[in-house]
């Protein structure tokens, strides 16, 4: 692998954008009732038999130790007491439209991540502003003043440091890295706070005795490079400041997808169904928040000898409800040969093919 000189881009000003618990926060605007309590976007347990997954909450809610992505019965668990709400996804779409439109006021060049969040690179703005902090506060007060939602805001110099800005001080926070402050601010921080590096990467990272970004400075880029490939590459530039992937505005998501693997290999029928309902919902839920929706279905499937399969079924409508995947998941594993003759170690189930007018 080529090793290319350090160059850092300091000239940029980006600021990332992230909504404040964005579905529970409509819910609780919109209810005033709700106010104070611990309130769950998803499924009540208690009616459901016990499926589904949280898709956001209140602060409130988690102060329980509930969060996003956890199974709504073991939410229930840690919070018995909490407002459960299905969620209305419409209601959500529309105003995470009306926040991109206040983004539009300052800036064309806006990056969405998903429907709560986005980067915004301000270095030549509509309003002729130097100043990327007060364009970052213009636009938090506009979406109280109009919305009636705050939002926490990150600025700096590229979107690595933009996101972590933006997670550092919740809710309503605005954190600015400076070029000058960027290792000294990433020194302390837990590496797992690292954009980009997930629970895989930061076990391997934890068994290589790098816990805060100060650790990770003093690892040579080779080695990082000899554990991780290219994002070792990334690695190494990301401990010093570095990251210089612009803000792209005709980002293009071509697929959604969620997969699991499974230390308890799976055998029986209905416990792989069970499996892919869940995989089902979360893709459902990512779809709903990026706002998409797709014409194929995927199902992956992995089993104990590693043998695995991928199969594909094309659709005349485009799907994005929880039930349809989930149904089209179970038609296209019914079709498999082998099935569950053998133990599966993972099941995956993603959405391609997207439907633009969605």
């Amino acid at each position: 692998m080529l090793i290319f000189p350090l160059m850092n881009d300091t000239s940029r000003k980006i600021i990332h954008i992230d909504m404040d618990a964005f579905f529970a926060a409509v819910e609780i605007r919109d209810n005033p009732k709700l106010q104070g309590r611990p309130v769950i976007i998803g499924h009540d347990p208690r009616l459901n038999g016990g499926r589904g997954v949280v898709s956001t909450c209140s602060y409130e809610a988690r102060k329980f130790g509930v969060h996003s992505a956890m199974s709504t019965k073991e939410a229930y668990e840690r919070c018995p007491q909490a407002v459960f709400i299905s969620g209305n996804y419409e209601k959500y779409q529309e105003v995470g439209r009306q926040i991109r439109e206040i983004f539009k006021r300052y800036t064309d060049k806006i990056e969405p991540m998903s429907i709560d969040e986005a980067y915004l690179d301000v270095t030549e703005n509509k309003l002729g502003l130097k100043s990327a902090v007060k364009v970052a506060k213009l636009i938090q007060h506009d979406i109280w003043n109009e919305l009636r939602l705050t939002a926490s805001a990150g600025v700096s110099y590229n979107k690595f440091l933009a996101k972590i800005a933006s997670d550092y001080e919740k809710p309503h926070g605005l954190t600015v890295i400076l070029p000058e402050e960027a290792q000294q601010f990433l020194a302390p921080l837990d590496i797992a706070k690292f954009h980009g590096v997930g629970k895989k990467t930061v076990e391997k990272l934890h068994q290589m005795g790098i816990f805060t970004g100060a650790d990770l400075l003093e690892i040579p880029e080779m080695v990082l490079i000899d554990k991780f490939g290219r994002f070792g590459f990334d690695l190494f530039r990301k401990a010093r400041g570095i990251s210089n992937s612009p803000v792209k505005s005709n980002r293009i998501r071509k697929s959604i997808g969620k997969e699991r693997t499974y230390a308890k290999h799976l055998y029986r029928e209905e416990d792989i169904k069970k499996e892919l309902a869940l995989l089902a919902q979360k893709v459902a839920q990512s779809l709903e928040k990026h706002q998409k929706s797709g014409r194929t279905v995927v199902l992956k499937v992995r089993y104990e000898d590693f043998k695995t399969l991928t199969k594909r079924r094309s659709l005349p409508q485009a799907v994005k409800e929880a039930e349809q995947i989930e149904r089209i998941a179970h038609e296209i594993f019914d079709s498999l040969e082998e099935q569950s003759r053998r133990g599966i170690r993972l099941l995956g189930v993603t959405v391609t093919g997207f439907d633009e007018k969605y």
